[in-house]
């Protein structure tokens, strides 16, 4: 039962994306649109995704963690072709986040610093965070049951039948998200729709949900986002892409310049080959924050670009030591002094010595 409920708890937070006057506040876009009833909130606290595209097939792997009070959702994101969907392998985010951390190094510095001595003093306890088809033109041409979610892949003519589709299923579309849908209408894209069919009175969508997996072919490596035009609040992406190459996307599609935190080629291993195969593979990990996105005007398009390698590095710095920890700059300073003082006590023995030449004495030739 507590698989079923972690399962239940998958789905629907990839519905709380995109739809900002509807749900609370998401840490970041997602390539749906998250749809509760009218009585309830959802709100996602970080979205993760990892893409594998090899040339002619995608597969998009989404994790959530949410919070609010539904119980009821509705999840739709559009996709170029048909789908297949499964449920994704919940530690692959761990092994990538393993294969991507940033490299650790050691810097030192030569004068104490707050926390060294004599600066060590202690003001409190504080403690300093450390530097995220029911509807005429709707046509179901493919349902799956995975746990206590019915899954529909769908097509549909116009965005007002999908509209009439969910809501004959319980489910209501804002009239907003029904036009933004219009330009995958006119591409003839097709749709995953997921209802959440809880097994268990009142049982609310709360915490880590296991992932979503959405394959499909495509020509081009794609990410749809215009659905993220719809939040309210800034919203932030974050991918790892796993491809033959370097993958970055053609324009930032109105937010700021995306960021690249590694580029490399690695070696998959445990869940990572459940995703991109057992060889070795270009991983390409992306942040991008979109601090208006009413500004976004497309999907993401993502293109090749020259394999430089590249990874984050942090560092820890310490204060110069020799021996057994003794700082550098004491030795420096307590070294100073001692020559001062050797040199001040040379100069008076030597003063000391002098002979006395005064008045009424001449030395003899």
């Amino acid at each position: 039962m507590r698989g079923t409920h972690r399962i239940l708890t998958t789905i629907v937070a990839l519905l709380a994306l995109q739809l900002g006057s509807l749900v609370a506040p998401a840490y970041a876009c997602g390539c749906g649109a998250m749809i509760p009833t009218k009585d309830q909130r959802i709100g996602v606290d970080r979205e993760e995704s990892a893409v594998r595209w090899d040339g002619h097939t995608e597969t998009v792997v989404m994790r959530f963690n949410v919070h609010g009070n539904a119980d009821h959702a509705a999840w739709i994101m559009p996709v170029p072709s048909r789908a297949d969907v499964t449920l994704g392998d919940p530690a692959l985010f761990d092994s990538l986040a393993r294969l991507t951390e940033p490299e650790q190094r050691e810097r030192h510095y030569f004068w104490p610093r707050e926390g060294d001595w004599p600066f060590d003093v202690d003001y409190g306890d504080g403690v300093g965070a450390p530097p995220p088809g029911a509807g005429t033109g709707v046509g179901v041409v493919g349902r799956e049951r995975l746990g206590p979610f019915d899954v529909a892949r769908l097509t549909a003519t116009d965005p007002k039948a999908l509209g009439d589709w969910l809501r004959a299923n319980g489910f209501e579309l804002p009239e907003r998200l029904t036009g933004a849908l219009q330009p995958y209408v006119d591409q003839k894209w097709e749709y995953v729709a997921v209802r959440l069919a809880p097994q268990q009175k009142d049982a609310v969508l709360q915490g880590e949900l296991t992932p979503l997996r959405i394959g499909f072919a495509s020509p081009e490596l794609v990410y749809p986002m215009r659905l993220s035009r719809l939040a309210k609040t800034s919203q932030s992406l974050g991918l790892y892409i796993l491809a033959e190459h370097r993958m970055e996307p053609r324009s930032p599609i109105g937010g700021d310049a995306p960021e690249v935190t590694f580029a490399g080629r690695i070696e998959p291993e445990g869940p990572v080959i459940g995703l991109a195969g057992e060889q070795p593979v270009q991983l390409t990990v992306l942040e991008q924050e979109f601090p208006h996105p009413e500004r976004i005007d497309d999907d993401h398009r993502l293109r090749a670009v020259a394999d430089t390698p590249y990874r984050r590095v942090e560092y820890t710095d310490r204060l110069l030591t020799v021996g057994d920890g003794i700082p550098v700059w004491m030795l420096t300073v307590g070294g100073g002094l001692l020559l001062t003082a050797l040199a001040t006590l040379l100069a008076v023995r030597v003063t000391r010595r002098r002979p006395d030449t005064g008045p009424g004495v001449r030395s003899v030739t």
